[in-house]
């Protein structure tokens, strides 16, 4: 199918793409590890909860601080190695979120939350991989202080990536959340539905966590017939995001849908309806008569949605 509409150059995907190698061969090497970290050129991604430092900067707020810096803003709840930058070290240091909440009030900081840096573009791209993975590993490390199996309290190992308990001698790892994220389409109609929680012209795709001992394909089928009762046939993969509100994997894919009569699970959504390749297209361009609008490109959403309006994905 040819393309009906300039859409302009892709967008890069949100917290993918990261120029961060994550060396998980240093993580147990305490030597190799003080070493990188007294490197000049180590640096770190500071957070406290779901607020991120950045310094004040323009045009684009700066997101990496010298380990000094980094020390000088509070005490550190936990301090991971995400990686290399090259041969670079990068960290990510935990504050509490009250430490982060009080630098506010700081005239050379700015302290806002990862989804507003990101749609905002608050500072360059390239960090939002690495404070995404920092992100996810430093809201595990507040939920998990206990072990889950004795109770008793744990240690952190290896560089911030374990956890153990001295007592049981149980190991924990930061876990990731599955999300199935899919467009269910019918020839030139898709299906996107509305969340209580989105900004009120903003239509989606649905969405929903794989359950234990489910694949990916069968995901897609419960939550599209559970939440707008539609059932789905086939299912192809598109790509997959971190998300990292706390801790997810977000795996999109667009599925065939095999029948057309919404129900809609209120206790899951707002609103659910099919949409036509050209109204979706005026969506994704700002333009639509009645001011509805698509995810933001930042996320998945938005790069499933595009694929299937420009012609690239199809069932025939």
């Amino acid at each position: 199918m040819s393309p009906r509409h300039d859409f302009g150059p892709k967008p890069q995907l949100g917290y993918t793409a990261s120029r961060i190698s994550r060396a998980a061969e240093r993580r147990a090497d305490e030597a190799a590890l003080r070493e990188l970290a007294a490197d000049p050129r180590a640096a770190a991604y500071v957070m406290g909860g779901d607020l991120i430092v950045l310094k004040r900067s323009a045009p684009m707020h700066e997101a990496l601080f010298t380990l000094d810096e980094a020390r000088a803003l509070g005490p550190a709840t936990e301090t991971i190695f995400l990686g290399l930058n090259d041969t670079a070290a990068r960290f990510g240091v935990g504050l509490s979120p009250q430490t982060a909440e009080a630098l506010k009030a700081r005239d050379d900081l700015f302290v806002t939350d990862l989804r507003s840096i990101a749609v905002q573009g608050l500072t360059d791209a390239e960090h939002l991989p690495p404070i995404a993975e920092a992100k996810a590993v430093l809201h595990w490390h507040m939920r998990h202080r206990y072990c889950a199996n004795c109770g008793g309290p744990t240690r952190v190992v290896d560089a911030g990536w374990r956890r153990d308990c001295p007592q049981c001698k149980a190991q924990h790892f930061p876990r990731t959340d599955p999300v199935v994220i899919m467009l269910a389409v019918d020839g030139d109609n898709c299906l996107l539905g509305r969340s209580p929680r989105f900004m009120p012209t903003m239509w989606s795709c649905l969405a929903g966590f794989i359950e234990a001992g489910e694949s990916i394909e069968d995901a897609v089928h419960r939550e599209t017939l559970e939440e707008a009762g539609i059932r789905c046939g086939r299912v192809k993969y598109f790509a997959s995001q971190p998300w990292p509100f706390p801790s997810s994997l977000m795996i999109g894919a667009h599925a065939e849908a095999v029948t057309r009569d919404i129900t809609v699970d209120h206790t899951e959504l707002e609103g659910a309806r099919w949409f036509s390749r050209d109204e979706v297209a005026s969506m994704l361009l700002r333009r639509h008569k009645d001011g509805l609008t698509t995810p933001p490109p930042v996320a998945i959403a938005h790069h499933i949605i595009r694929a299937w309006v420009e012609g690239e994905v199809g069932f025939d």
